[in-house]
């Protein structure tokens, strides 16, 4: 063989290596994929409320619709709507001259009343001295004696006639029963009542305010350990040491604490569910009676829970998971059982360690064993701050 053939062989195999090289680094290029850029988290302890979220309604302390206790027509009406009111208050007057006659007309009648008595007890006082001296007979004096208890019998009828007009008269003035609130005016001067069927006003008391909700059947256990035994009741009867945060429907930002005051003695059949009341001071009456309100109800408190952001839990098939970042720098899908969430954090019961990080934003780019970063563009890893720790990034690759 000629030299010349031998140094193209030579050629042709060393280009044959080289050509095989590149692809098996080509190949070992393409296998490996790019670290994902994720947002991370700490896991840290903290103590963890244990909440109930529902929706209630406002409801007046004390609420009363006004009714007249005597037939009339409206006088005057001496209260404007929406007034508040103090006890004893005159809110409407009633006709008066019906009632103040009948009134004069009992009395004179207990007048005359008082004066045949006076004549029955001188009769009989009379008769009993010659009864004495043999000039009457017994009959006469059974007689009179007779007379004289009748008429006392007609004097007490009377007297209770003449209080029965005096009462009368009095309730055709109405008087606010408590502290509170007047609502609309539903009868107006020269308005013809009937006793007990006309409705006049509706008065309310809003400070203290209730607060009704309904809670699941299966809380109860929870709800009856929080709210202790009736051991814990105070001195007034009535349930101490859980309390309930308020707030308005789509405005979270203001919050009004209150305590609960009372917990139903049956299950409603049709809703499993059992009614609970709330008692709030509203002391500045921003809250009204028939008004629609969330209410987060305190069950517990865990102590040194880990918790994470809740961005961080997912949801898959079999339950939640988490991704949690190992020292490589490479991702575990770790399954977690949730014990408890409240303000953007939750508890984790089982499956993660205090100081574990986890991914809170870029799951779906993600799978067991993937390499991650933490993002360059500026945005901040979100941290558990709960124990006031500073903002870091989790294990990164380097």
């Amino acid at each position: 063989m000629k030299a010349s053939h031998i140094v193209v062989l030579l050629a042709s195999v060393l280009v044959v290596h080289l050509l095989a090289a590149c692809s098996d680094a080509n190949g070992k290029k393409k296998t490996e994929a790019p670290a994902v850029p994720v947002t991370t988290a700490k896991a840290a302890e903290r103590d963890m409320p244990v909440t109930l979220q529902v929706v209630g309604r406002g409801e007046a302390y004390e609420s009363v619709v006004l009714k007249a206790r005597v037939d009339g027509q409206v006088a005057a009406v001496l209260f404007a709507e929406g007034q508040h009111v103090k006890q004893g208050d005159v809110l409407i007057r009633l006709d008066p001259t019906d009632f103040a006659a009948r009134l004069q007309q009992a009395e004179a009648t207990a007048a005359r009343d008082e004066a045949l008595i006076a004549k029955s007890r001188s009769d009989t006082a009379r008769y009993t001295a010659l009864k004495e001296r043999n000039f009457v007979s017994e009959e006469k004096v059974n007689d009179v004696r007779t007379n004289e208890a009748a008429a006392g019998a007609n004097l007490r009828a009377s007297q209770a006639a003449v209080e029965l007009a005096r009462l009368q008269l009095t309730y055709a003035t109405i008087r606010a029963p408590f502290t509170g609130v007047v609502g609309a005016r539903l009868v107006f001067p020269g308005s013809s009542i009937k006793v007990n069927e006309t409705n006049l006003a509706v008065v309310n008391r809003v400070r203290p305010l209730l607060v009704s909700f309904s809670v699941p059947e299966k809380y109860l256990p929870r709800l009856r350990a929080a709210m202790g035994s009736d051991a814990a009741k105070s001195a007034n009867g009535k349930f101490s040491g859980m309390t309930v945060n308020v707030s308005l429907p789509g405005n979270s930002s203001q919050r009004y604490e209150g305590e609960v005051h009372f917990l139903d003695n049956a299950v409603d059949s049709a809703t499993g569910t059992i009614l609970m009341k709330a008692l709030l001071p509203n002391s500045e009456e921003k809250l009204t009676p028939g008004q629609f309100l969330n209410v987060t109800l305190l069950l517990d408190t865990l102590k040194n829970a880990v918790t994470v952001p809740n961005e961080a839990v997912q949801q898959g098939a079999d339950g939640n998971f988490i991704y949690v970042v190992k020292d490589d720098a490479s991702v575990e899908m770790r399954k977690i059982e949730v014990a408890a969430a409240d303000a953007g954090f939750s508890a984790i019961g089982k499956g993660l360690k205090d100081g574990e990080t986890v991914v809170t934003d870029g799951q779906l780019r993600l799978t067991p064993g993937v390499k991650i970063r933490a993002r360059g563009n500026g945005v901040a890893d979100k941290t558990n701050n709960a124990n006031g720790s500073e903002p870091e990034a989790a294990a990164a690759a380097k």
